[in-house]
């Protein structure tokens, strides 16, 4: 049940948010990979997500034509009563092309689902570390996403723009269930957080399959790198709440970040291990993976993002450059295809590979090898 009930407060309208396609914004890192934050080692982003719907309409996949676009107007005036701090841009999907929709999605912006929805919208903060989607699963989706462990921080920021849209919307809510939703899961709060951690240590040792299944019972959902159905490329999971009802907010997130220790704990062992049992072996990845990275002609994205994990990986050893992090970070999303093909203009797979491979060459220009050294004192 939600702690609090914020669905009484209605009104407010205004002109809708202003709706563009900048394709050039699209491309760049998105906002919760900037900023002077100190990366951690297993910690790439956290995120909070709030699913509400209008208490007058259908779910999505039972509404209609009409009654989306209404939600969409409805969604655009609310959007326009935002303080400036909290305004941004509201971007008609149908009006994005398939590149443009990729782009979002890689982000970590959107879902698959909405890139592929019709009369389905996007309103995106200035900044980027908020999106809410319109007409996915539900009506809105609210996340906020920021860098590293900070979930009070994006629980703070989706709480508080979930109290502003609530004075232009009337949300779908039961004294008895909490926020009514399209899928049973997600009845009362509405809220899944999620961390999205780098697990090599553990993948490295075999040691996943085993940790899924102990989270699964737990009640925590393991997702891959781009969500539900995607692979953990780069040995990036993603971790996040399977219910909903009957827990609070605090709850939620005090389960979340309980298993987060947890797992945090088990990948530090797990790396201790692999130096114990056989650092050599270790180093060799490493070493290749940074060859791979300085001088390849032709990467696609599955090698880049394996090799930018291991450079991940060395940061944290000490055997690279402790600020290598932040680029190898912005890579794993820049190095993906479509920002690939929207910023190097590349049209065909040999391209892609080809301008991928330049990308991280030049990235890895001034960085040091690996320093071998360092090996005899871990």
């Amino acid at each position: 049940m939600a702690e609090k009930r914020k669905t009484e407060k209605t009104g407010g309208a205004g002109k809708p948010a202003e709706t563009q396609a900048n394709p050039a914004t699209f491309a760049k890192a998105p906002g919760f990979l900037a900023g002077s934050w100190e990366r951690e080692p297993v910690v790439l982003s956290t995120r909070v997500r709030l699913a509400r719907n209008l208490a007058s309409l259908p779910f999505p996949r039972q509404a209609s034509a009409a009654q989306k676009r209404e939600v969409l107007e409805s969604c655009a005036k609310a959007f326009a009563s935002l303080p400036p701090h909290k305004s941004g841009t509201l971007h008609d999907i149908s009006k994005l092309g398939r590149e443009e929709r990729t782009l979002l999605v890689e982000s970590h912006l959107i879902s698959k689902e909405l890139a592929e929805a019709g009369d389905a919208a996007v309103f995106l903060s200035h900044d980027q570390t908020c999106s809410v989607m319109i007409n996915e699963e539900d009506h809105l989706r609210i996340q906020v996403v920021h860098g590293g462990s900070r979930l009070a921080k994006a629980w703070k920021s989706a709480n508080e723009l979930d109290d502003v849209l609530c004075h232009a919307i009337r949300f779908a809510f039961s004294p008895r269930l909490g926020y009514l939703t399209a899928c049973p899961t997600n009845l009362g709060t509405g809220m899944r957080a999620s961390f999205m951690l780098h697990l090599p240590g553990l993948v490295i040792s075999g040691q996943m399959e085993r940790i899924c299944r102990a989270l699964g019972t737990a009640g925590i959902t393991v997702r891959g790198w781009l969500g539900e159905g995607s692979d953990a490329a780069g040995s990036i999971f993603q971790i996040s709440n399977q219910h909903t009802l009957g827990h609070s907010e605090k709850a939620i997130s005090q389960q979340l970040e309980g298993w987060l220790h947890e797992i945090t704990q088990q990948e530090t062992n797990a790396r201790l291990r692999l130096l114990e049992s056989d650092n050599l072996r270790l180093f060799d990845q490493i070493s290749r993976a940074f060859g791979l990275l300085r001088n390849a002609i032709l990467l696609t994205s599955a090698e880049a993002m394996g090799a930018l994990s291991l450079m991940r990986l060395g940061c944290d050893l000490g055997l690279l450059p402790p600020g290598l992090r932040s680029t190898v970070d912005r890579l794993l999303i820049e190095a993906q295809s479509a920002h690939i093909q929207s910023t190097h203009d590349a049209r065909n797979s040999r391209a892609e590979d080809s301008c991928r491979a330049m990308l991280i060459r030049r990235k890895f220009l001034q960085v040091p090898e690996p320093a071998f050294h360092r090996l005899m004192e871990l």
